[in-house]
């Protein structure tokens, strides 16, 4: 049964399948439509989330003809049986075809049809390595290093919001087998780690896990290892003796994902982990469907976007809410480490930039500046910091600003923390505060504005917004009234809600830097960063690609720890740990936001010798003179929806080399970017996409056609970079630049 009804001031388009469940679609903007479903004697479902919801409903562009919604630019129809649907764009091509819809004991599926050659990117930020996540299966929970963002874009012409605030399982696998520790002693190290109570030595042992595994036919598999605790040190997984997975870092998130192929037949499996883990692997056939799950929902809900990823992230950002401007003095050089110990240390280390006339636009102070006050007790020790408002103003006189890390835990032996246990504001058994809870959200920003605002500070750095460790996990929130489990994902962003709600009613321009977010996450002006993660040329390669993923699910501003967070103890002095640092570096100039920093790390470039220096001061320059051309981005980023960070998809969708890249992407309309992430090269190969008017090399001026693949020479001093010959003109008249640039670029 097929019938219109009104929601609001929205028409939908409604049926009930033959399953019991009713699944309705209206309009929520020009190109995009929202799909529920719902048992039939549940009606209809509403988000109970309020004020801080991810999608709104913009009752617009509507038509309701022969039982179809439709749009100047979408058109949706629900099938006879109730739960297929198909999408179509303004051409009458159907874009995204909707097989199954789910509502079965609290769990929530969605089964949408793939083209052959279709490519999916997005879902936020994840260590797998991958940026076409096609066939992929991962488990979208907030960890350090993984922030989940369940948004997709297609190759195809469509972008998909999963619009479920809890643990969900993209593409999860039907069968699994856990690994046993082999017996006997492992392999023991000891290793300096961060942690929520501040730096600490672990003792951790290599242990071995093993299995074996039965494949019935041949073909690509998805796999999925999950190492059984709230965090990973190893990534690791050997199929036949060939190794598969191998990622080290002193934190890891407690996944991994990878496609494989599987010949029919048993198959040895091992993995060298460490001792507590419970490794259980996961695995299923790649097929040409992509599913969402959710184990603990009460709808399937989501949201379709058709158009060019431009348009998608237009409509994304208008339903979830747009990019404030991000202020202009956030886009240059972003001095960061582990950590400033004092205001006499972040004062000296201001002048020593400025003496070595090396553009930095703000300074950051990390944690523990609280000292002897206790965890984020928004009091400074005033043995080291005496005064923290001349230290701003200070600051201030020189051109800079100041960044100050501010955390969503509370010591609760501190004063704040006694006067929040009071109340009842922590999340209960941890030492976060439940902002689900509006009384406990308005007392920690009475604690920030009245301790911390008064003192000049520019910025803000929300650090471990996850919660840390998965701590909503079997836990309920706002005084009982949601199971964690149903709003697992979504606490940074209310974290950032009260932070720069707060800023805003002070009159302050916000500018927040935190660890994790979801969709809605750039309404409050936060940039996202990819967290404590290790220098090896592979941990590089993989940031790259999941701030691309960071960017497809429509979240513009991202950057990561250039150098690495954790780094080698020997870091001034090793050769080849320098020669990493400064890819990180010279690609970080061509990240939305350029950010140095490392743990039990002395960051400065004076540290790391003359020719370091005067390279990583080239890539500070360079960041200046780019200052015009990414403040106008920024400009679009405001009023438009634009992306700065632009996965190939967003610009050459129609080109399949280009979508097969995984590190390659455009920086803003004219610069496509290569970062080089192998040891000891001095040439790199880069697939230049085929457009109108071909390329030209940024350093040298060289024209290319597009369409191709060139290897160029790449020394110490820079990696590949490319203009569009076609924006060139305006590239440079946005830069103030003459034809001579290359010349001036090229030299030191």
């Amino acid at each position: 049964m097929r019938k219109i009804i009104l929601i609001g001031a929205l028409a939908a388009v409604s049926m009930v399948a033959q399953a019991g469940g009713k699944l309705t679609v209206k309009t929520v903007a020009k190109n995009a439509v929202r799909v529920q479903y719902v048992k039939e004697e549940s009606g209809e479902w509403r988000d109970e989330s309020g004020e801080w919801r991810v999608v709104r409903d913009l009752p617009d562009w509507l038509y309701v003809k022969h039982g179809e919604v439709t749009s100047k630019a979408v058109k949706a129809s629900i099938g006879a049986d109730g739960q297929s649907l198909r999408v179509l764009d303004k051409r009458g091509n159907t874009v995204f075809t909707a097989l199954s819809h789910q509502l079965e004991d609290g769990t929530a599926t969605l089964t949408f049809a793939l083209s052959p050659d279709e490519c999916l990117f997005g879902l936020g930020q994840f260590q797998d390595g991958y940026s076409n996540v096609r066939g992929l299966s991962r488990r979208l929970t907030q960890v350090n290093t993984q922030i989940s963002l369940p948004m997709l874009i297609s190759s195809k012409g469509y972008g998909i919001l999963w619009n479920n605030y809890g643990l969900t399982e993209f593409n999860p696998c039907s069968h699994s087998v856990s690994l046993v520790k082999r017996d006997g002693a492992g392999e023991s190290e000891v290793v300096n780690v961060t942690s929520t109570s501040g730096g600490r030595r672990e003792v951790r042992e290599r242990h071995i896990f093993e299995t074996s595994l039965d494949i019935p036919e041949a073909g690509d598999y998805s796999l999925l290892l999950d190492v059984g605790q709230k965090m990973a040190r190893r990534h690791n997984l050997v199929i036949d003796g060939q190794t598969v997975i191998d990622m080290q870092n002193l934190w890891l998130p407690p996944t991994t994902s990878k496609i494989v192929h599987l010949d029919a037949g048993r198959h040895t499996i091992s993995a060298e982990l460490t001792r507590d883990d419970r490794p259980v692997l996961y695995y299923d056939r790649v097929k040409d469907v992509t599913t969402f799950r959710s184990p603990v929902s009460e709808a399937v809900d989501y949201t379709v976007f058709v158009g060019t990823p431009d348009e998608i992230i237009a409509a994304y950002r208008e339903l979830t809410g747009p990019c404030p401007l991000m202020p202009d003095w956030a886009l240059g050089y972003i001095h960061c480490r582990e950590r400033f110990h004092s205001s006499q240390e972040i004062l000296e280390t201001a002048n020593r930039f400025r003496q070595e006339q090396l553009p930095v636009s703000m300074i950051v102070q990390d944690w523990q500046w609280w000292g002897k006050y206790g965890w984020n007790s928004m009091s400074f020790d005033e043995e080291y910091y005496p005064d923290p408002k001349l230290l701003t103003d200070s600051l201030h006189n020189m051109g800079l600003r100041l960044m100050l890390s501010v955390w969503s835990k509370i010591d609760k032996q501190s004063e704040v923390g006694r006067e929040m246990e009071s109340a009842g504001y922590y999340i209960p058994g941890t030492d976060w505060i439940d902002f689900f809870n509006p009384a406990a959200a308005a007392a920690y920003w009475k604690n920030f504005s009245e301790r911390l605002l008064p003192l000049g500070i520019d910025a803000w750095w929300q650090d471990a917004t996850e919660p840390e460790n998965d701590d909503l996990a079997g836990r309920r929130v706002n005084g009982g009234r949601w199971a964690g489990e149903l709003v697992r994902n979504v606490y940074p962003l209310l974290v950032n809600k009260t932070v720069y709600e707060g800023l805003v009613a002070a009159g302050r321009e916000p500018m927040i830097l935190t660890r994790s977010g979801y969709p809605g996450i750039q309404r409050y002006g936060s940039a996202l960063w990819s967290g404590d993660v290790g220098n090896d040329w592979e941990t590089l390669r993989r940031q790259i690609v999941a701030g691309l993923g960071v960017q497809a699910a429509g979240v513009p501003w991202w950057t990561y720890d250039a150098g690495g967070f954790f780094r080698p103890g020997n870091q001034y002095t090793d050769a080849a740990y320098i020669e990493r640092m400064l890819r990180w570096i010279e690609t970080s100039v061509f990240l939305p936001l350029m950010r140095v920093h490392g743990y039990m790390s002395n960051t400065e470039p004076w540290n790391y010798g003359p020719e370091a220096q005067q390279i990583i001061a080239g890539c500070l320059r360079e960041r200046e003179r780019l200052r015009p051309y990414i403040e106008q981005c920024a400009k679009r980023i405001a009023n438009e929806g634009y992306t700065l960070m632009r996965p190939l998809v967003f610009d050459f969708a129609d080109d399949p080399e280009a979508l097969r890249q995984q590190c390659e992407y455009m920086f803003g309309p004219s610069l496509l970017v290569n970062p080089v992430t192998e040891a000891g090269v001095t040439e790199w190969t880069t697939y230049l996409p085929r457009c109108k008017g071909g390329w030209d090399d940024y350093y040298t001026g060289r024209h290319y056609e597009g369409g191709q693949t060139v290897t160029t020479a790449v020394d110490k001093s820079r990696i590949p970079v490319f203009i569009r010959h076609s924006t060139q003109k305006a590239f440079k008249k946005t830069m103030g630049l003459t034809p001579a640039l290359s010349k001036r670029r090229g030299s030191k």
